[in-house]
């Protein structure tokens, strides 16, 4: 093959249903001896995390923060206020990058990427639809969780280098709870990998296929998996920052927390992240416990629903789906919860989620091994 050509069969397989066949294809794709198709697989998280964050993340949980409080959001700018989200950008993108003289500059300046960087790799085992992942490792499941973990850096980076005594509590507060919230999400985490017996991401989803859909799901295969399940939900909002765990950015006492210097596209950059790891720990509950990209509707005698909502674009369908819904869950708990105080947060932690996560793994190697 020349260097300027493109694999003159690499878009045949864009339509194809086979296991990984749209990132096989591009990642064979060369320009001028430049490996273009991995440049594209690298961009499409990054569009999605952006196209994403800023409709459904930051339009979408205005209104809806709206309609729990009974406002309306949103209204002025574009129809139903659709374009304020637009004049944000453009506003953080005029904005002064500004750094404060007694700031540590260069933990300053790269906190928010290591933040982004963290929640952004994450993206690579993530899989998409059965025709598209990234990269299929047989340890892809420890690979996203360690890797969002790579967040605590940034915050810290950020707290530290923001040389503010309110950013520093925010941030130490921040590594607490996610370090500490990490021991029960990745026991809860591994009950699933010992239901699936494997740590592929892209496993887990073949493991959970079926003509009966849902039915196939180890939520609903494993009466043990609602404990997992629940404790690895609530520690992912933990380790998001999500209320009711929200005091890294506890505006009444720290004036933002560990972001309250910056400004500008540093600024959008955080909550970019935030917004990218919300999804990443909602995609991961959802392939762990509830399949994934495959469709929960089953065949109903010659009603053949989960046939029809099969393949690579249905696969991206319901895993988006599935992502989304749990960020609702996320928003609405946001406008429900009042914020936990430290104490309550450890407790909670510690004296609650680790024990009962010790104990849904006890129960599920007892499950596997002489149940099942």
């Amino acid at each position: 093959m020349s260097n300027g050509a493109l694999l003159p069969n690499s878009f045949s397989l864009v339509m194809s249903t086979s296991l990984n066949a749209w990132s096989d294809a591009l990642s064979e794709l060369h320009l001028f001896g430049i490996p273009l198709g991995l440049i594209v697989i690298a961009a499409i998280p990054l569009v999605f995390i952006a196209l994403y964050a800023l409709t459904y993340g930051v339009y979408g949980e205005r209104k809806i923060s709206a309609f729990m409080q009974d406002r309306l959001g949103p209204m002025e700018v574009g129809k139903w206020g659709i374009l304020q989200t637009l004049a944000d950008i453009l506003k953080l993108l005029q904005k002064e990058d500004i750094v404060n003289k007694s700031a540590d500059k260069f933990l300053f300046v790269i906190g928010p990427g290591v933040l982004f960087v963290g929640s952004f790799l994450a993206f690579a085992v993530l899989p998409f639809g059965p025709a598209f992942i990234g990269a299929d490792l047989n340890v892809g499941l420890f690979y996203a969780i360690g890797i969002v973990a790579l967040e605590v850096v940034g915050i810290l980076a950020a707290g530290w280098g923001s040389n503010n005594k309110w950013a520093l509590y925010g941030a130490i507060r921040s590594v607490a709870q996610i370090v500490s919230y990490e021991i029960p999400a990745a026991i809860a985490i591994l009950c699933g990998a010992m239901m699936a017996g494997t740590l592929s991401m892209q496993q887990f989803n073949l493991l959970q296929q079926g003509e009966y859909g849902f039915l196939h799901f180890f939520l609903f295969q494993n009466p043990i998996a609602w404990l997992p399940f629940i404790i690895y939900f609530i520690a992912s909002l933990a380790e998001t920052n999500r209320a009711p765990f929200d005091i890294p950015e506890a505006e009444s006492e720290l004036v933002a927390g560990y972001f309250t210097e910056y400004t500008g596209m540093k600024f959008a950059v955080i909550f970019l992240a935030e917004y990218a790891s919300m999804f990443m720990v909602s995609a991961i509950i959802s392939i762990v416990f509830l399949g994934g990209w495959n469709s929960p509707l089953p065949n109903i005698g010659s009603l053949l629903l989960n046939d029809w909502t099969t393949g690579p674009v249905w696969g991206a369908f319901w895993i988006v789906m599935k992502g989304f819904f749990f960020i609702f869950i996320q928003m609405w708990l946001r406008w429900t919860l009042p914020r936990l105080r430290v104490d309550q947060l450890m407790h909670l932690c510690w004296k609650v989620l680790t024990p009962f996560a010790f104990v849904a793994f006890v129960l599920t190697a007892v499950w596997e091994i002489y149940v099942k």
